[in-house]
């Protein structure tokens, strides 16, 4: 039998080591381990537990992901719909070979979009100290360099990573249900599955006049680091979160066949769009499946960098186990949250 708590406890440990703070969560068919260690900085310089906030990055993607796949399943949108009848009137969106990007190609990464926004690489080259380098992608900026954007493939055909079509995809469908991002999120993931502590704005966090929950984020040399701000780009990452929340998001993953959600994932791991013979993406959701000498594991993942932040959320369905890693420095954390939902598969064969 798997020693669960002494597995997190040795793994938040190790990581501290290389990090101002750190929260490590495990969740296996019996049982859950959440542990700090290190400081959470800010108001409170004490350990972070279950219940800190911290800036969870690209992690944001599978939220955003997931909210398709809701709305899909109400028909309110149709995962094959072009993102264009999605946005606001005259929005002009690139196509290429006669083929629209719609909703599916978004959330997988192949729409054929650039990683950034127009003229943000330019920027990230031009100024790498900027503190909170996507606070102006309103989504009247995302559209004027959207139509001067060229697609670099034809959509549904290549996998390229992008946070210019996740942030798309997460303001298209806000349009579509008449609100802004951080609502839609909260009617469509977090109020089903009573997150309490995901949002934008945190109560007790950021904009609430105490900051208690709050991580502060570091640099990857340990210096206090400024807070991000995604606008219109929020659905590419600009959630934040606490381990009990990502805990919970992660069993709704492993225990797929109940719960309001269900239907919704179920969904979102229908679409899968090869990367490699060993490796896919789904709707938000990277997978991988290891190497027979590995133990042929399926991992089902996705990790995340803000300015003073890193993330990682993974789950095997078959053995029913998770890991959430959040971290409040700019250093990753994916090596060590991989070894952890190894160790924990392993046990489970």
């Amino acid at each position: 039998m798997t020693d669960l708590d002494g597995l997190v406890r040795e793994s938040a440990e190790r990581l501290a080591a290389k990090h101002v703070g750190v929260v490590v969560a495990a969740l296996t068919p019996g049982s859950v381990e959440i542990r700090g260690a290190g400081r959470a900085g800010g108001d409170n310089d004490g350990p972070p537990g279950a219940e800190t906030v911290f800036e969870v990055g690209s992690v944001t993607k599978v939220f955003t992901a997931l909210t398709l796949a809701r709305l899909g399943v109400a028909g309110t949108v149709d995962l094959d719909e072009p993102v264009a009848a999605l946005l606001p009137e005259g929005a002009r969106v690139p196509s290429r070979d006669g083929q629209e990007i719609t909703l599916r190609h978004l959330a997988a990464h192949t729409s054929g979009l650039p990683r950034l926004p127009k003229g943000m690489m330019l920027e990230a080259l031009l100024r790498p100290w900027k503190p909170d380098p996507y606070a102006g992608c309103t989504i009247d900026l995302l559209l004027r360099g959207l139509a001067r954007t060229r697609l670099g493939a034809t959509p549904g055909r290549r996998f390229r990573y992008s946070n210019l079509g996740a942030g798309l995809l997460g303001a298209a469908l806000a349009h579509r249900a008449g609100t802004d991002y951080e609502t839609l999120i909260s009617r469509e993931i977090s109020s089903p599955l009573d997150l309490t502590g995901t949002g934008i704005t945190v109560e007790g966090a950021v904009g609430s006049g105490r900051s208690a929950r709050l991580a502060q984020g570091h640099t990857r040399r340990g210096r206090p680091a400024a807070a991000w701000h995604l606008a219109d780009m929020a659905g590419a990452g600009g959630l934040r979160s606490t381990p009990a929340d990502l805990v919970a998001f992660l069993r709704a993953h492993v225990d797929d066949g109940a719960g309001a959600l269900a239907e919704a994932i179920r969904l979102s791991r229908r679409t899968e769009h090869r990367i490699s013979p060993f490796s896919w993406v789904h709707l938000g959701w990277m997978g991988q499946r290891l190497h027979a000498r590995q133990g042929a594991h399926l991992q089902l993942w996705h990790s995340g960098m803000t300015g003073g932040f890193s993330s990682f959320v993974g789950f095997d369905p078959e053995k029913g186990v998770g890991v959430a890693v959040l971290s409040n420095t700019r250093r990753s954390v994916d090596r060590p949250a991989f070894e952890l939902l190894r160790t924990l598969q392993t046990a489970r064969s």
